[in-house]
């Protein structure tokens, strides 16, 4: 008898378990977890809305943010960067970008790659009044 009863508790709770699992509505779907977006795709999406003069490729642009940060994390400054002295300002050879549009790129990059300069090169970029 015992058994019997163990045998039947056992199978309602199969069934239980089966019917928790098995709904084909949609509204009873857990969504996936969402994919993680890279720090170089974020930063891509920002330069996929500035205007340049030619077409830089993805490349290119993605080589800039590591170099301002390590120029950051050395101590320069955001004029120094873009000063042919730094040599950092977004240009190549057959494209380029008003200033205007450089610091959106240069923020878009420190904001993804280095946050922790963000402040203080949007602080420098507030003082000359081009941020």
């Amino acid at each position: 008898m015992r058994t019997r009863t163990t045998t039947g508790i056992l199978a309602v709770l199969a069934l239980a378990l089966t019917a928790c699992g098995s709904s084909d509505d949609p509204a009873d779907a857990k969504p996936s977890p969402s994919a993680t977006v890279s720090k170089g795709e974020r930063y891509l999406a920002t330069a996929q809305e500035i205007t340049f003069n030619g077409e830089p490729s993805d490349a290119e642009l993605q080589a800039l943010p590591p170099l301002w940060c390590d120029a950051l994390d050395d101590g320069h400054s955001v004029q120094w960067m873009f000063d042919t002295e730094g040599g950092l300002y977004p240009i190549g050879e057959d494209w380029g970008t008003v200033k205007a549009d450089a610091y959106k790129l240069l923020i878009a990059g420190v904001r993804t790659h280095c946050p922790e300069h963000l402040s203080a090169v949007q602080g420098e970029l507030r003082e000359t009044g081009e941020y």
